[in-house]
Parts: C-alpha cells; sequence; structure tokens
C-alpha cells in the first residue's frame, strides 16, 4: 500500500489529528500562553456562511484556552509554518512527504500539479519546508575525536559579478561532514579566504576532531586548532590515503549539484541558504543511517514550530 494512501493526506480531520500527535505528544497546549490545563475542544465549529457554503465549513482541530488571563482559541497551526495558509493540512502533508522522500529535491512546478495549487502557492509552501528543515541542532562535529571532512564547493552564478574563465563569479558553499554519526551542515559564503572560513570551521568542529581536507592552502593551519589535521593531494591524483580522504563530502555535493541542476535550475543566493538546509537535512537523516521516509518526514514536521515564514521575508516582496 502507498504511504500516500494513508488517512492524513487526504483527510484534513485526519491531517489535524495527526499533526497534534507529533507535536502535542502530552496533549493540546496554548501557543498563546503555554498551559496545558483547561483546554477546551470546540467541536462542530463553522465559519460564517456564505454563497459559496450556505452552511458555512467546519474547522478542525479548534481548542479555546480556559485560563482566565488568556481565553484565545488556537489550532495546532498557530506558532508554526502552517499559520494563515489557506492551504490545507492535509496537502501540507503530502508536500513534507515528498519534499523529504526525493533525494534530490522536488519543484515548485512538479508540487503545483501534484497537490493542484497555484505555482506561486508551491513555491511559498516549499520554502516554508525547507525553513522547518533548517536544524536546530548546533552541537559541534567531530566528537570524541571522530574524522570530520571539510570542502568548499561552487554553483550557479553570483548576481553583479561578471563571467570569468575562473570561479570567481559563482557561489561558494562549505560544508561539513562529520564521518561517524553521518551528519552535513552547510554554509553559504562570500569568499574562501582563511579568515571566513575558519571561524565557521572553529565554531562547528569540536577541537579533539581529526580533520580532512584536501590540500587547498586556506585549510593549512588547521592543525594548530585541531587535535589532527590530514590531507589528500587532488593535484597529484590522490583521492584516498588509508582513511585520509574527503570523498564522503564529495559524494554529499554530486547529490546537491544534481538536484540543484536538475531538479531546480536556477537559484538566487539570497535562497540558497534553504537549499542547503534541505540537502543537509535528507543527507543527515537518509536511509543509510536508518531513517526511512516516513521518519524523515516526521523529523521535519517536528521542525515546524517558531519558524513562520512570511512571504516578504522570503525577499521577493
Amino acid at each position: 500500500m502507498s504511504v500516500l494512501t494513508r488517512s492524513h493526506f487526504y483527510n484534513e480531520k485526519a491531517a489535524f489529528a495527526y499533526v497534534e500527535s507529533i507535536l502535542w505528544p502530552q496533549g493540546p497546549v496554548c501557543p498563546h500562553c503555554g498551559s496545558m490545563e483547561r483546554i477546551y475542544k470546540l467541536d462542530g465549529v463553522r465559519t460564517k456562511a456564505n454563497q459559496t457554503n450556505p452552511e458555512g465549513v467546519e474547522r478542525h482541530g479548534l481548542y479555546k484556552c480556559g485560563q482566565k488571563e488568556c481565553r484565545k482559541q488556537f489550532t495546532v497551526r498557530k506558532g508554526t509554518i502552517f499559520e494563515e495558509s489557506h492551504c490545507p493540512l492535509h496537502k501540507w502533508l503530502q508536500a513534507i512527504h515528498l519534499i523529504c522522500s526525493s533525494k534530490k529535491g522536488i519543484s515548485s512546478h512538479q508540487l503545483h500539479r501534484v497537490l493542484e495549487v497555484q505555482y506561486k502557492t508551491a513555491w511559498f509552501l516549499s520554502h516554508r519546508i525547507r525553513e522547518a528543515m533548517r536544524s536546530g541542532d548546533l552541537s559541534p562535529f567531530g566528537g570524541g575525536g571522530s574524522p570530520v571532512e571539510v570542502d568548499e564547493t561552487f554553483i550557479g552564478n553570483e548576481p553583479g559579478k561578471r563571467k570569468g574563465r575562473g570561479v570567481q563569479h559563482k557561489m561558494k558553499v562549505l560544508s561539513l561532514v562529520d564521518r561517524n554519526t553521518g551528519r552535513a551542515r552547510s554554509f553559504v559564503v562570500d569568499d574562501l579566504k582563511a579568515e571566513t572560513l575558519l571561524p565557521i570551521i572553529q565554531a562547528n568542529v569540536a577541537k579533539e576532531a581529526v580533520m580532512m581536507t584536501d590540500e587547498a592552502s586556506v585549510y593549512f593551519t588547521l592543525g594548530q586548532h585541531f587535535s589532527q589535521h590530514e590531507h589528500v593531494r587532488h593535484a597529484v591524483k590522490e583521492y584516498a590515503y588509508g582513511p585520509i580522504t574527503t570523498n564522503t563530502v564529495e559524494g554529499y555535493f554530486s547529490i546537491f549539484k544534481r538536484g540543484m541542476k536538475g531538479v531546480y535550475q536556477h537559484c538566487s543566493k539570497k535562497h540558497l541558504h534553504r537549499y542547503m538546509a534541505e540537502f543537509d537535512f535528507r543527507y543527515t537523516n537518509r536511509a543509510g543511517v536508518g531513517v526511512d521516509d516516513t521518519n524523515r518526514a516526521v523529523k521535519a514536521l517536528l521542525g515546524v514550530v517558531g519558524k513562520r515564514l512570511t512571504y516578504r521575508r522570503t525577499g521577493v516582496a
């Protein structure tokens, strides 16, 4: 049986119940005052009747806080990426599942066709989901002395820069991969100078880590800040020397570039950090580390709280 035949993907009432079970495992929580006591469910409440809907539309998952100082109504959408969205919740769940289960991503045009919503809605919806995928886990990589691979890559064209023979006009990305845990973390950077990259690496990698890089001069001083620094020499076609390699992070880049070029095709620099969050999330929670499509979608759903993204904040208005 297909995963998308589950009731919360096509039934709005079931969708609310499913999201509530994930975000409120101990019961409803008022997003206004944080109380879990004296919460009343308002069954059968309908919106105001009009010509299109003479009896109004039933509001699903509506609650009211009974605290004297609050007494406000709310649903599980409040305070999440779903807030103020006119898109039905079951279509949100379909979109989350599709983005999480597509290894190289799914375009907004494809979401627009599958979900039967406007393209503008699908584009904004996908950006909100990417915002939910941005990890709040800032724990350092390389704990316990595990190997951390570091590398940089180039993608697209940076606005305002003329195309030349080199890569100076390209957008620049720095990525870290913890080889033991399988986690990936990426950053959009303005340049590849040591004074730019080193503070980022130091803030995200434990001092006891074993650093693995290529022979780029920007990494020469890493041995002064971490327990060990090893590198491979790509210039002489050396790609692995025993356990010393950057093949893992380069494998991550191959997935990222195939997705960006083959699926998304174009991305401006102001949105690139959200696309990186999407690829980081799927790579960190991939099948290779024991996370299937359903669990990956649940992990994304757990990240929707407190990350409301308005259309103006996306930079298009």
